[in-house]
């Protein structure tokens, strides 16, 4: 009889236990239309302002990591398998992350890959960083807003073809996200021109900026950090400090998250300035800040590269960096 009633209390524990988690994933169903899971918080954030409260987004990529070289954990495909929709750079920015989805997303999920749908072949770069030979295209298009912007038509276009009753709803945040780009794009090329010519140039930590340089008329001077992420030659940084001091190079810029003795060695022996507060996919601050955005991101580097190089950043103070929709419903590892 005791086997028998520990058996029955055994039995009601696990039914209990299973409807509170379909209660608990029925009430997390509730709230959002669609489960949306992406990779670099650029990419969380700018799905985050299309769909809003509509949709649950969990980026997989802690901010300020390496998403390059991030590897999920064995817990990631559990959120994986919950997705409607994965939405991924691309361009073989997140190849491990890429292949956990493929491996555990349900039936019919779709892995958007933002990067390929924006570009065209003849319009990858290629550089001292992401060699043609090596096959991979430099990756970061979202430091060009116009390609942010195109990222934000795909999600909404993706989101409405998921969720046909929300479509109003991610009409009008893209539409609203887009005149935030237009706006930003038009700023960019007004405080450009207050940086002299010659001073248009970026040597950066990681190269993240080509396609923002192709756009806006800049130039990349070189990165320390390459494709293959290890430290530069000796041969390679006496080359930069060479030009740095050939080009007369005013300022140099490191990275928020991770230091590099290298460009603090290139700064100390040309004279440039060393700004160490770059970043180019770990947003400002922390979800629900204001400057915790895809344009805070990008406000914040515009600044601090075109302020130091000579320009004249104040037409950026009036730029409005907040969400177009809440965080609520989004996610951010850190």
């Amino acid at each position: 009889m005791r086997s028998v009633a520990r058996r029955i209390l055994a039995l009601l524990t696990v039914v209990s236990l299973g409807l509170l988690a379909c209660n608990s994933t029925s009430s997390a169903d509730a709230s959002c239309a669609v489960h949306v899971v992406t990779t670099v918080s650029p990419i969380t954030n700018i799905v985050q302002n299309v769909g809003g409260s509509l949709v649950c987004v969990t980026g997989i990529v802690p901010e300020g990591t390496n998403s390059h070289t991030f590897e999920p954990a064995p817990s990631d495909a559990a959120v994986m398998s919950d997705a409607d929709i994965v939405f991924i750079n691309g361009l073989h920015l997140e190849e491990p992350t890429r292949e956990l989805a493929g491996a555990n997303v349900g039936p019919g999920v779709k892995i958007v890959s933002l990067g390929e749908q924006t570009i065209t072949p003849d319009q990858y770069i290629y550089d001292f960083s992401f060699p043609k030979e090596s096959g991979d295209p430099n990756p970061h298009l979202w430091t060009d807003p116009l390609y942010a912007g195109r990222y934000a038509q795909i999600v909404a276009e993706e989101l409405t073809a998921l969720d046909p009753g929300g479509a109003a709803t991610y009409a009008s945040n893209e539409a609203a996200f887009a005149k935030k780009i237009d706006d930003l794009d038009a700023l960019v090329r007004q405080v450009t021109k207050t940086v002299p010519e010659q001073n248009r140039t970026l040597l950066t930590y990681h190269d993240s900026f080509p396609y923002f340089a192709r756009e806006y008329g800049w130039r990349i001077f070189g990165a320390i950090q390459p494709s293959d992420f290890a430290d530069p030659t000796p041969a390679e940084v006496a080359r930069l400090i060479d030009q740095i001091r050939q080009e007369q190079v005013p300022a140099i810029f490191g990275s928020e998250v991770f230091p590099s003795p290298v460009l603090e060695q290139i700064a100390s022996e040309t004279g440039a300035t060393y700004v160490d507060d770059l970043r180019d996919d770990d947003l400002p601050g922390d979800n629900g800040d204001p400057d915790h955005s895809y344009f805070g991101l990008m406000v914040s580097d515009f600044v601090t590269f075109m302020g130091a190089l000579g320009g004249d950043t104040s037409p950026f103070d009036g730029f409005d960096v907040t969400n177009v929709a809440g965080g609520e419903t989004a996610t951010y590892r850190s």
